[in-house]
């Protein structure tokens, strides 16, 4: 400062005049940096969550209970088949089918739900009554599955398999393939412990279903972010409660 602005003597230290525009100074810029730890612990803020297309409904059950829980935070509930860039920040969490390969992101293996084959009560009253498809049998049934794209996922492969001939009905969304089910169209292999299931039948099977792994992501700066850090606590419980 081009002056002195401390006085030591034998007594003590006294700040000289000059020197108290500094303190306020300082004093200003503690009370900012104590502003700025309240906030880091603040739940609020944006938090955008990409899943499956078929998790959707789940999530959202979950979500909204944390949004009641913690009503400063926003939600934002991407429901897509495309693997979304978290390391570009696309998305701050996302649950993925496959594993990452970015080291700048946080990984963590949330469950494995194995596949199942499902159909209609009515369907499976009119053409499989002892609940159970037989070897040798898929070619005289109907099936449901994901599109083109998508055939070469384990439980797509798994229908082809257990030797299903005809799709009578495809799509890139596993909410168009439920509600396919669920109107009589034919059988498909969808999660066995998925709630949006609950009202269809499981069919048994000589060859039992693959599990599909899932993982949950998101990009290492927020690691402290209290919004996201929560979030991923709760996403974490929730999913492997429904294992």
């Amino acid at each position: 400062m081009g002056c002195q602005l401390v006085y030591r003597s034998q007594s003590g230290t006294q700040l000289k005049p000059d020197a108290l525009p500094l303190v306020q100074l300082a004093e200003g810029i503690q009370h900012g940096l104590d502003a700025l730890r309240r906030d880091r612990k603040t739940l609020a803020g944006t938090l955008r969550v990409s899943v499956p297309d078929g998790m959707v409904q789940t999530l959202a059950r979950l979500l909204l209970g944390f949004h009641h829980e913690h009503q400063g935070v926003d939600i934002e509930l991407v429901g897509e088949n495309r693997m979304v860039d978290v390391a570009a920040r696309e998305a701050d969490i996302a649950i993925r089918l496959t594993r990452s390969t970015s080291n700048v992101l946080v990984e963590k293996h949330l469950a494995s739900f194995r596949f199942s084959l499902f159909a209609s009560a009515d369907y499976v009253r009119r053409n499989l009554p002892i609940g159970r498809l037989g070897k040798g049998e898929a070619s005289r049934h109907p099936f449901v599955g994901l599109d083109a794209r998508w055939k070469g996922l384990p439980h797509e492969q798994w229908m082809i398999a257990l030797g299903a001939t005809r799709f009578a009905f495809r799509s890139s969304s596993i909410e168009a393939v439920v509600e396919a089910v669920r109107q009589g169209v034919g059988i498909a292999a969808l999660l066995e412990k998925d709630p949006q299931n609950a009202d269809l039948i499981r069919i048994d099977t000589d060859i039992t279903g693959p599990a599909q792994p899932f993982y949950l992501v998101y990009h290492r700066d927020l690691r402290n972010a209290p919004h996201v850090r929560a979030a991923v606590v709760s996403i974490e419980a929730y999913i492997r409660a429904l294992q």
